[in-house]
């Protein structure tokens, strides 16, 4: 039943904002650029790799401490050039990115070349999220064991059909990983007048305060889709030394980890603090 409404809705939503697609068009060879447009996102790694890698040893016991994700499945929607990509495979998971932009899987597929490591662990695929899960009997149904959306929620045209397609294409017990922007007058300041405005970390224009989400919004669109949020933690970017940290207030930053509900689950489960 899952699977044909799934397959259905994708055909007629869309979770691709055209104008956000132009703008990250223009920035489709700058991805590894460590001092530039997306530096921040390269400084992300020392949290969201650990949040990610911690949580999936969590549930599933690393055989091989060399490649402690070995065996695993994960999906990294919106990859861009596969800077979240390359680590998660690094780790010895199975990892296949996804972005509707041509021009950055093309980049992401040139860099990984030249590591001989990633060969037969990552791959690349020019699509969405919801033509992938629309994929019937292939890769877009119960295939994935983790799906990995940082930085990609406050871009995306529709956030609903965002949230089924990721319960569609995870496994049941599944993990969905998410990093996004509060939204609270404190983010508004900081993450698009400061940012973006005043200390030019990102291009101007990046992001748009409407489509940031608080943690307790995305938990319950979350939910309407079979999908339990676990934690949400805080997290803080300091410029000055151009790093991350963690953080006890969600107010501007946090990541979020939920879990596809199996069908046999009980519907009573802990709730998670909001700080």
């Amino acid at each position: 039943m899952m699977k044909s409404s799934c397959c259905c809705r994708s055909l007629s939503h869309t979770t691709v904002d055209p104008e956000e697609l132009r703008r990250f068009q223009l920035l489709a060879g700058k991805w590894w650029d460590e001092s530039g447009e997306f530096g921040a996102l390269h400084a992300m790694n020392d949290l969201r790799v650990p949040f990610i890698r911690d949580n999936l040893l969590n549930v599933h016991r690393a055989r091989n401490p060399g490649n402690p994700l070995a065996g695993l499945k994960i999906l990294d929607v919106g990859c861009g050039g596969g800077l979240l990509t390359e680590p998660l495979g690094r780790l010895g998971a199975d990892v296949m990115g996804i972005d509707p932009v041509e021009d950055s899987v093309g980049t992401a597929q040139l860099h990984s070349s030249f590591d001989p490591d990633l060969s037969g662990r990552i791959r690349y695929r020019a699509c969405t999220l919801e033509e992938l899960s629309a994929d019937g009997e292939g890769e877009g149904t119960e295939q994935f064991d983790a799906v990995v959306a940082s930085e990609v929620v406050e871009h995306l045209a529709d956030l609903e059909t965002f949230a089924f397609c990721c319960s569609h294409v995870l496994k049941p017990g599944g993990s969905l990983f998410i990093t996004t922007i509060n939204k609270t007058s404190l983010s508004y300041w900081l993450a698009i007048v400061a940012a973006e405005q005043l200390l030019r970390i990102v291009p101007s224009g990046t992001h748009e305060w409407e489509k940031f989400i608080s943690p307790e919004e995305l938990e319950r669109l979350l939910e309407s889709s079979g999908l339990s949020v676990q934690s949400v933690q805080g997290m803080m970017y300091n410029p000055a030394f151009g790093s991350w940290s963690w953080a006890s207030s969600t107010a501007i930053n946090y990541a979020l980890h939920a879990v596809k509900v199996a069908e046999d689950s009980g519907p009573d489960r802990d709730r998670p603090e909001h700080s």
